[in-house]
């Protein structure tokens, strides 16, 4: 039986954090105003003290080990929480913050290797500089891939200036982590926890439709695109996807029908109900889904191999899911 792996588990920062807001006080406000707007008041109030009671699980790696143990998890690939992103940033700044974290999450990593995988990041706003960020993550410091953002600023994942980076991530083999920070529909989704519970689901499908229909993955093809929250909407929508590509000339930017790239991309399984990873596993194929759990955070799965498991998927599915599809992302990545 394969290694279990949970590819969806986070880090946070505070360090780093800390001398962000302190070399730029003026972003950091705006960026806190822009989170109550998109949030509300009320989700605020409640995710506070959510994250606070999980700083030990988001920054010890004992503690982390120790819940990994708890839950059947072998391995986690470990990510910065997405307000690490700093989409706000200016380009200094969102150089240096983006190899701190590189750094960063590699210690973390480096105390428990045989158990964890690192993923970095790269400043997504600032096209030009993204290049060598990722190549310090994955050859500077020996990290699986990156985690992007589904968009930053005005760029979004179909931006031309991407090029490069799409370029150098295939070459690499690089594992790229697609989980949105935020959403464009701001304070639309500022009650009820919309912001999350719709917000991140439209964000995943749009950032994933600009990778499809522009193009991205007929020039690439040997990208390695894993998408948080099981890809959002898109895969059970998919074929209004493919009607708009069969009836629109501005939608046939893409070589192959949109339903046809689901099987390019890997989809992890924080989705919450049996029904949808029998869905994602039908539209994707088994070998396309990757065990998640967005650990430690509340919206996460408590018990991803047993949710995974109680899916009553064939037995040879579920094990490439809770192990084997993950151990062959990392197979031919570039190692240092």
């Amino acid at each position: 039986m394969s290694t279990v792996t949970d590819v969806h588990a986070h880090i946070l920062l505070p360090a780093l954090h800390a001398e962000v807001e302190r070399r730029a006080p003026e972003g950091a406000r705006d960026a806190a105003a822009l989170e109550l707007t998109r949030n509300g008041a009320e989700s605020l109030a409640v995710s506070g003290p959510m994250v606070g009671a999980r700083i030990p699980q988001l920054i010890d790696v004992a503690v982390r080990l120790a819940d990994m143990d708890a839950q059947g998890v072998d391995r986690q690939w470990v990510s910065a929480s997405p307000n690490h992103f700093y989409p706000w940033a200016p380009e200094g700044l969102a150089v240096w913050a983006a190899n701190e974290a590189n750094r960063l999450v590699a210690e973390h990593v480096a105390q428990a290797p045989e158990r964890l995988t690192g993923l970095g990041l790269i400043p997504l706003q600032h096209p030009d500089r993204i290049v060598e960020c990722l190549d310090d993550a994955v050859l500077g410091r020996g990290l699986a891939g990156v985690e992007i953002s589904s968009f930053a600023g005005d760029v979004e994942l179909s931006d031309p200036r991407l090029e490069p980076f799409w370029a150098r991530a295939a070459e690499l083999r690089a594992v790229i982590f697609l989980h949105p920070f935020g959403c464009s529909l701001d304070e639309r989704l500022d009650r009820f926890y919309l912001s999350n519970t719709v917000g991140q689901p439209a964000e995943n499908a749009v950032a994933l439709s600009h990778l499809i229909f522009s193009g991205v993955l007929d020039r690439h093809p040997d990208l390695k695109i894993v998408a948080a929250h099981g890809g959002g909407y898109l895969p059970t929508a998919i074929g209004r996807s493919d009607r708009a590509w069969k009836v629109r000339p501005e939608a046939q930017r893409c070589a192959h029908a949109p339903s046809t790239y689901l099987r390019k991309i890997w989809f992890d399984t924080v989705v919450h109900d049996p029904h949808t990873l029998r869905a994602l596993v039908e539209v994707a194929g088994g070998a396309q889904i990757v065990l998640g759990s967005d650990y430690p955070f509340d919206m996460g799965l408590d018990d991803p191999a047993g949710f995974v498991r109680g899916a009553h998927l064939p037995a040879r599915i579920t094990d490439r899911i809770l192990g084997g599809n993950a151990d062959a992302l990392l197979e031919t990545r570039v190692r240092t």
